[in-house]
């Protein structure tokens, strides 16, 4: 370990302690000598200065919180000590001028995807099943149980095995899965299923914004096509929901296959019908093949979760610089969850190349902060047990480093959820903080990979699009290799730089974008899908 704490940003008067450090260790620190007060974790962050009561605390080069009381130079930041605040902004003060990365030596580079005559490109070939109303998850499951067994690769797993031999009386400590595995029957296409607790009941602007969700899915370029199931009585209506993919693509080429249970009979003739039909539809999808498509067809929805203190200063610049590279090669990178962007808007709104855009975004953001006050709660209440435990005691702390995930460059669009992704460059995606109603936003608004940073650990998934884990410390990796595909534990320990870790990160995204790596989401088969009501979800 070259140092024991890092500053962020020159103006910064906090630093992040990169091991744990105990009380009364002195440390060489940028010319200074700083003694600290007491034992302090790896992640969490030192005065290193002395803080009065109502002083301001800054990190990432803006405001993140205030000192609660008096905080002594080399005294560990706390809940305690320490209140969330986030500068004001009114709106644009400045043009931000950007520095684009050198791409010369991605500029030729291209990705193994499947083509759609919209011109889009996947980078998956999925057929989809999902319900227009929860009344039919029984019948998707049915479905899924089907379609799951006779296409699917699968293996008897190593619990079934554990379960099995208890069953039987003949108990084993940690059975070993054979490595049986049948192959599905076709090369080019993957069958996934949605169930959702939406479409009736609640209030009609519910089922409305969930009709534009499920058609973006349908729209995604990952999807080949879809098999919808409706009741007939419910508020998501078919017309509805027709509608709403009509206003995303007035020309969608993909085939459709739309059910209605109050008008086809039994169950058992139903799904009969449904499976016949959705049978020819998906062997006709297992004949499109991947082809060479440039890297400007990829949009990479930016996520983090279960984040740590080392998040802002490893994984999301990192995936920031990425960002960059993608945004410099035409592509699309799709920046999400509102809540973490509190305390970094101007920094955002001095970015929008259009004054439009810069309205827009200061509007959501105000409107989804209100309706949190509104409902006794606030943007200061982000921060989850996992976050504040490993460093991340205020929402602008967690924020200022959760939006190093978008890089630097200007901002292309401002879209609220469920609207979809037309302008290359950066877009700024409304969506809650909680990680899988980001990411099911994501891949509704056309992300076709979502690179999701975490420090903490998660598996979360999608049906649709491969999620790509990045981890901010080497711990983590090591701990759960199951869920981890790119570790930047490398910058911690000084090892590598923002910028070469963030080539390795754009690398790893074309090779899965290839088909030539499965992320641990997808080996996991982690299909995760919960719809945002637009409720209060932080």
């Amino acid at each position: 370990m070259k140092t024991k704490l890092i500053k962020v940003h020159p103006e910064d008067n906090v630093a992040v302690a990169l091991t744990d450090l105990n009380a009364g260790e002195r440390i060489a620190f940028e010319g200074d000598a700083i003694e600290v007060v007491s034992h302090s974790r790896a992640k969490h962050k030192i005065a290193l200065t002395a803080l009065a009561a109502g002083d301001r605390i800054q990190m990432y080069g803006v405001l993140v919180g205030k000192a609660s009381e008096d905080i002594p130079k080399g005294g560990l930041l706390t809940t305690e000590n320490v209140e969330h605040q986030s500068g004001k902004v009114s709106g644009k003060t400045e043009t931000t001028v950007w520095n684009a990365p050198d791409v010369s030596k991605w500029k030729d580079r291209t990705f193994m995807g499947y083509p759609r005559e919209d011109g889009q490109v996947g980078t998956a070939n999925v057929w989809l099943f999902f319900p227009l109303v929860f009344c039919e998850n029984r019948n998707i499951e049915l479905l899924k149980d089907v379609f799951e067994k006779e296409l699917s690769y699968y293996r008897t797993n190593s619990q079934r095995l554990l379960l099995r031999s208890l069953i039987s009386g003949n108990s084993i400590e940690t059975p070993v899965a054979e490595e049986e595995e049948e192959k599905g029957i076709f090369d080019n296409v993957e069958v996934k299923f949605i169930t959702h607790q939406g479409g009736c009941g609640g209030i009609r602007q519910d089922s409305v914004t969930l009709s534009r969700l499920l058609a973006g899915y349908v729209n995604n370029p990952n999807v080949a096509g879809a098999t919808v199931l409706s009741l007939g009585c419910q508020n998501l209506q078919i017309d509805i929901f027709k509608e709403a993919v009509k206003k995303i693509n007035p020309d969608l080429k993909k085939p459709l296959l739309i059910y209605e249970q109050q008008q086809m009979g039994t169950v058992e003739e139903m799904l009969n019908v449904i499976i016949r039909e959705s049978f020819e539809a998906i062997k006709e999808a297992d004949k499109i093949k991947r082809v060479p498509a440039p890297l400007s067809k990829l949009k990479v929805g930016l996520e983090c979760g279960g984040s740590d203190g080392f998040s802002g200063i490893s994984a999301n610049p990192a995936l920031g610089y990425a960002s960059d590279l993608l945004t410099a090669l035409g592509g699309s990178p799709i920046l999400s969850e509102f809540p973490e962007l509190c305390g970094v808007e101007q920094e955002l709104v001095n970015r929008c190349v259009e004054q439009e855009d810069a309205d827009k975004f200061l509007s959501l953001m105000k409107a989804y902060e209100k309706s949190a006050v509104d409902a006794g709660s606030g943007f200061d209440m982000n921060p989850s047990p996992g976050n504040i435990k490993d460093g991340l005691i205020t929402d602008a702390m967690k924020s200022a480093g959760a939006a190093k995930k978008g890089g630097t460059s200007p901002v292309a669009a401002v879209l609220d959820y469920t609207e979809y992704v037309t302008k290359p460059g950066l877009n700024l995606l409304c969506t809650p903080g909680n990680d899988v109603e980001s990411t099911t936003g994501l891949a509704g608004s056309g992300a076709n990979i979502i690179v999701f940073t975490t420090g903490l650990g998660t598996p979360t998934g999608n049906p649709v699009t491969p999620v790509v884990k990045v981890s901010s410390n080497s711990e983590l990796a090591r701990k759960m290799p199951d869920i981890i595909d790119v570790d930047t534990g490398a910058v911690i320990r000084g090892e590598r730089t923002i910028e070469e870790m963030g080539e390795e990160i754009l690398d790893y995204i074309v090779r899965v974008a290839s088909g030539e790596e499965k992320t641990k989401a997808m080996q996991l088969n982690q299909n995760d899908f919960i719809p945002w009501k637009r409720g209060v979800s932080l």
